[in-house]
């Protein structure tokens, strides 16, 4: 397969047992933000064979916010299983609450050691905990030395958005500049920052000019919406940290994409953003 991109954000909303990512009422609030009623919830298989019919590779990757929010995650090792199924198509990240300490590390280690895991998914809002306590080093030390990604949400979210309290997240945890301490500390971990940072775009453009191996993924806005800094920043410090990402299954790459080829951004950038910056990441070096 002829790779045209590869999406480094997706995720996996149900189990092999029917199983929900997030509660029903986290789950709805996500889909009144996204404006994203009655979206289907694929199954892996489903997923490489969306990806697969579009020429695509995908990052694909569940949230454990066990200690925060009381609801099981999706296992890490059946994720991995199933997209080890589908390898041609799909790139499997975990997920590994902070909050479980040495058995998180240990974890860890057995994902990327035994089942091939390449990064790991932090929700910081979600997961209920600010990405430079100390609490996480451990997990973050891990990760930095096993070689693979640390990926944080950053920014606005739709999990809760409406919903009393906000469902108890707390957006403060999502501030791109929790994670600049991060970079400091683990200075050959790579990570990058999901999403248009919404409110917090300017620092996320900070810290990925600042700190060598932060990048920026575009997902879970549509391109029309970018803010004009993140654009002009695409297009030349950053044309070399910035990747294509969907939000996959309520943000699609057609509409992504649709939308993305409207933007002016120059042609010799826009093949970095759609492929070759993740393929040189994510240590993809023949991304076909």
């Amino acid at each position: 397969m002829d790779v045209r991109a590869i999406d480094v954000h997706t995720h996996v909303e149900v189990g092999r047992n029917g199983q929900s990512s997030l509660s029903p009422a986290l789950l709805g609030a996500s889909e009144d933000y996204f404006k994203a009623h009655g979206h289907r919830q694929p199954s892996i298989a489903e997923t490489a064979d969306y990806y697969r019919s579009r020429n695509m590779r995908a990052v694909v990757f569940t949230v454990d916010a066990e200690h925060a929010t009381g609801h099981p995650r999706i296992a890490n090792e059946e994720i991995a299983e199933d997209c080890a199924a589908h390898g041609d198509v799909l790139i499997p990240f975990a997920s590994v609450d902070p909050y479980k300490g040495k058995a998180g590390v240990r974890e860890a280690h057995r994902l990327v050691e035994e089942h091939g895991v390449r990064g790991f998914k932090f929700h910081p809002s979600i997961q209920g905990f600010a990405p430079d306590d100390r609490m996480a080093f451990p997990l973050y030390e891990a990760i930095e030395e096993l070689g693979a990604v640390a990926l944080f949400h950053t920014g606005q979210t739709g999990i809760g958005a409406g919903v009393r309290g906000g469902g108890g997240i707390r957006l403060k945890y999502s501030n791109p500049m929790l994670v600049d301490d991060v970079a400091v500390d683990f200075p050959d971990l790579r990570i990058i920052l999901a999403h248009p940072s919404f409110p917090w775009q300017d620092e996320a453009l900070a810290v990925a000019t600042h700190k060598e191996h932060v990048y920026i993924d575009l997902s879970g806005w549509s391109p029309k919406y970018f803010p004009p800094q993140l654009v002009r920043y695409a297009n030349s410090l950053l044309q070399d940290k910035v990747l294509f990402g969907s939000d996959y299954p309520v943000i699609t790459p057609d509409r992504w994409l649709a939308d993305f080829d409207k933007l002016e951004i120059k042609d010799s950038v826009r093949p970095k953003i759609l492929k070759n910056n993740a393929a040189r990441l994510l240590n993809l070096e023949d991304p076909k």
